[in-house]
């Protein structure tokens, strides 16, 4: 089969290798300027950060599997960061902080994972699928671009598939209702991210922590990953709901608010040589589907990504996006 693949992120790319292993064609569309999606890296003069993802987990065997192929070709490596519980910015001794769980990044950054799955693919950059139109038993994509003023037709395709946020999903899925109607139970909250560079180590006694009673509900060390460059790096994740409430504010402000919420948390005053803030609009299913993926073989039609439980407790993790990108070459593949 001739299928396109819409998002270029884990789960799109898991998926869209499975299928070309199959043996089909496969064309992969994305909005942006590169691949990666949430599992992105920022390269600045001062260094590159991890502004999405921080790490990964696993505790499926299929995973795990996975994990130990990556880990074998060296794509990735175990991580072991020092992490604590920030009560009123004091480092609460008495709540453990994870310390359980194995970790694992990309290397040499998140990114690269993503660009490693993405070899041998036919991926069209900063292509925006507006629509998905049916022709017969086939369906062709309108397709957007920011250097073409008309949008094109792509295909015809005998297969589309989704891998993209939910809500980002719905619209596209007009042309199946009910696969629409189950996506929109999926809805996304934003994040707000900040990236801060420092002049020289903050020396916080700790490498990330989960923030309690501020705006930030996370803070990560960028630099303490190894293999990263050198640099006092640190990456700042906004509560959910404050990224609610000032989900619609401009880049300047919601800096100037999270640097201050930076500070409070950290309890240093140390200012950054740089700054930047990011919104992440779809960030975290706040109810996640509990199936493995979306296919409708009839329509031949589907979707998938860190929206689906995939039998996993929670969502939003990049364990979430493999598995379902896994689950839904499968089932097309049946």
């Amino acid at each position: 089969m001739h299928i396109a693949v819409i998002g270029a992120g884990l789960s799109g790319l898991t998926c869209a290798r499975q299928l070309q292993i199959q043996g089909h064609s496969v064309t992969v569309y994305e909005k942006s300027r590169e691949v990666s999606g949430r599992m992105s890296t920022r390269q600045t003069e001062f260094g590159g950060f991890d502004y999405g993802a921080q790490y990964f987990t696993a505790s499926s065997a299929a995973f795990r599997k996975q994990i130990s192929a990556w880990k074998k070709a060296e794509l990735i490596m175990d991580w072991n960061p020092h992490l604590v519980r920030l009560e009123q910015g004091t480092p609460d001794v008495h709540k453990p902080a994870g310390r359980s769980q194995k970790r694992f990044i990309a290397i040499p950054d998140m990114s690269s994972l993503c660009k490693y799955l993405a070899q041998g693919l036919d991926i069209r950059t900063e292509q925006v699928v507006r629509r998905i139109e049916p022709l017969g038993q086939q369906w062709l994509l309108s397709v957007g671009s920011n250097s073409v003023a008309i949008d094109a037709s792509a295909g015809p395709f005998d297969a589309v598939l989704l891998a993209v946020p939910a809500d980002q999903a719905v619209p596209l899925l007009t042309v199946a209702p009910a696969l629409a109607k189950q996506a929109a139970k999926a809805r996304l909250s934003p994040c707000w991210a900040l990236l801060l560079s420092f002049p020289v180590p903050l020396e916080l006694g700790y490498d990330g922590a989960w923030v309690s009673g501020s705006r930030l509900s996370w803070i990560i060390r960028d630099n303490a990953k190894p293999e990263h460059r050198d640099g006092e790096r640190w990456v700042a994740h906004a509560s959910v709901d404050w990224s609610i409430e000032h989900l619609e504010d401009d880049e300047e402000r919601a800096k100037e608010k999270l640097l201050k919420a930076f500070h409070e948390a950290t309890g240093s005053q140390v200012q950054p040589v740089h700054a930047t803030a990011h919104r992440w609009r779809y960030a975290q299913a706040l109810a996640p589907l509990a199936e493995d993926c979306l296919w409708r073989p009839k329509l031949h039609i589907g979707a998938c990504g860190d929206w689906f439980a995939a039998g996993l407790e929670g969502s939003g993790r990049v364990e979430n996006a493999y598995l379902s990108g896994l689950a839904l070459a499968a089932a097309v593949g049946s």
